[in-house]
């Protein structure tokens, strides 16, 4: 087991590959490291049990902070929009709150989830299933903002920079991750300053965060302070390293982007601490949990509670929240005793369902495989 303790001074100058070392893949019978378990505990999923709200808590959300959370001053906090534009241009929080206000539910989700469920697995945050919330974010277009500058004709990206600076796999930087300058003028783009109807809390981004609706985690910039169109493709880190779907170290790879579709279900009964097998007693029990897609909306919901040798369809609620809210799914079971394995799978409207097993990359990126719920059912 990797512990912090392994990297002993040496009599050499320091460089960052000294405290960042390259990505890996786990050893095949290789615990979670103390270094994985010093970002789970920065990093929290939401408690499955927490699927019962539609919009999630703000403290029940998921949340992953990169680096450090920045200590900014909402009253002096300004965006400076500038690169390849004819008008640059730096707004205050209080300005772009002067500006068209709107509210979107939208399900983000970290495109890491499911992570730490693949072998072998990637080294790093070690996401089993709850990276994911459904909030309601208010803020102001960014689309119009970008207009007014005056886009030149070859833009064809736009990067986004927040102040959160750190040294990830020997790089040191801020912060940044870029849109394509077409994802970046859609208009459910949103500069947003609240979360569920409150001032954004320092952790989701405060004063002032992306909304990129569909698109996985990494591509919500938070703490936003800078935008800048670009005529050349954005070769930063995070673009062009970090969240890419490859196979092996030498695989240039594919960019992630939109949200695969992912149903999760509620769990059932109760828990044993440790282990989190659920208890359940027989008789009839209402299956219910939620379902998302970044592609398309959900259509169809099946569920399984023999791990996946059978499927019966769910019924889903109809909602009014919006082509990027997760949608509720409920399914009746009668519980016998025995033992069971619980699971969904979403199927959208482009097409695209969730396998059952692993889609094994290199990052452990846009890992959709079917959740499983070990269930218990004794006999009276």
């Amino acid at each position: 087991m990797t512990t912090l303790d392994d990297r002993k001074p040496s009599s050499h100058e320091p460089t960052l590959a000294d405290v960042s070392g390259p990505s890996r893949l786990a050893e095949p019978d290789e615990a979670i490291s103390a270094e994985e378990l010093q970002l789970a505990a920065r990093n929290h999923g939401i408690p499955l049990e927490a699927l019962r709200y539609d919009v999630t808590p703000a403290g029940l959300h998921y949340l992953l902070i990169h680096y450090d959370i920045p200590e900014l001053d909402p009253a002096t906090h300004t965006l400076t929009i500038g690169g390849a534009v004819d008008r640059p241009l730096t707004v205050t929080l209080a300005e772009l709150r002067e500006r068209q206000r709107v509210t979107r539910q939208v399900t983000l989700e970290c495109a890491g989830n499911g992570r730490a469920l693949l072998h072998p697995r990637p080294v790093s945050q070690p996401w089993l299933v709850e990276a994911v919330g459904n909030a309601e974010w208010t803020g102001t277009p960014l689309a119009p903002l970008l207009r007014e500058v005056g886009i030149d004709p070859d833009t064809v990206d736009v990067v986004f920079t927040g102040p959160d600076h750190g040294v990830e796999r020997g790089v040191e930087q801020d912060y940044q991750r870029a849109l394509p300058v077409a994802d970046a003028l859609r208009e459910e783009v949103l500069l947003a300053y609240e979360m569920n109807g409150a001032p954004l809390l320092p952790q989701h981004g405060a004063p002032l965060r992306l909304i990129v609706p569909g698109w996985y985690g990494m591509a919500h910039v938070k703490w936003v302070h800078s935008v800048e169109l670009r005529t050349e493709p954005f070769e930063g880190y995070q673009n062009a390293v970090a969240y890419r779907v490859r196979r092996d170290a030498d695989d240039p790879g594919v960019p992630v982007t939109r949200i695969e579709p992912r149903a999760l279900v509620r769990p059932p009964g109760f828990p044993d601490f440790m282990s989190r097998r659920r208890l359940l007693r027989p008789g009839p029990c209402l299956l219910e949990g939620r379902a998302w897609s970044g592609h398309a909306p959900v259509v169809a919901v099946e569920v399984t509670t023999d791990g996946g040798e059978s499927w019966a369809p769910a019924e889903l609620d109809r909602t009014d929240a919006g082509d990027f809210a997760w949608r509720r799914w409920r399914h009746e079971w009668v519980a016998a005793p025995g033992r069971y394995v619980l699971g969904a799978r979403a199927t959208d409207a482009s097409g695209r369902t969730q396998p059952v097993e692993q889609q094994w990359n290199r990052g452990g990126f846009a890992n959709n495989m079917v959740q499983r719920v070990e269930v218990v059912v004794p006999a009276e």
